[in-house]
């Protein structure tokens, strides 16, 4: 077996070319190591860059880890990238991302139900951008398709699983107290597709 010095490096090595989160059982088969101890590795790794407060840091998707941008250096990329052209979800779009997310696996009459109005133009939107996928069929009249979150939502979102979704009664009491730019703000994220 490698050190750990190595793996750290081969780690790294993996991480940046492979572009996407790495994952643990991918670079295990690679190290032909175990998965217990390339995760732990990852998690060394990943302690160390915050530690040393690298612009580069390690976000943990499930068990996968990629690099990422250190959130307090955003001003410096904007000013390195600007122009930058920004686009927002649209509210029907949060609205139905939220439904998926708390509610999954959930079909569209389902969302539709919630939402009051029917989503099937909103929901072929996240589905082109990545944020969702069918993931079956219901066992209910006409087998309709059942929809949840990827793990492009959970990057995209900064969360490493669905436990990291914030608690429904958190957002009841944003609803009563509402700071729309705060709320705008968090919900801010690039993409190339258009709002639906």
């Amino acid at each position: 077996m490698y050190s750990r010095k190595i793996m750290k490096s081969a780690l790294e090595t993996m991480m940046f070319m492979w572009g996407e989160p790495l994952e643990v059982k991918d670079a295990a088969q690679v190290l032909e190591a175990d998965n217990d101890v390339v995760k732990e590795v990852f998690l060394e790794l990943q302690s160390e860059y915050e530690q040393e407060g690298r612009g580069i840091r390690i976000r943990r998707v499930e068990d996968s880890f990629g690099y990422v941008t250190f959130s307090e250096n955003e001003i410096f990329i904007e000013k390195l990238c600007t122009p930058v052209r920004v686009k927002r979800l649209s509210q029907a779009a949060l609205e139905t991302l939220a439904i998926i997310a708390y509610r999954q696996p959930v079909t569209r009459s389902e969302i539709d139900s919630i939402r009051g109005i029917r989503s099937e133009r909103v929901i072929d939107g996240l589905l082109e951008k990545g944020l969702i996928e069918v993931t079956g069929r219901s066992d209910g009249i006409g087998r309709p398709l059942i929809y949840a979150t990827t793990k492009e939502f959970l990057k995209k979102f900064g969360f490493e699983s669905l436990k990291d979704l914030p608690d429904v009664t958190e957002y009841d009491e944003l609803r009563r107290n509402p700071d729309e730019e705060e709320l705008s703000g968090q919900l801010s994220i690039d993409f190339d597709n258009n709002e639906d």
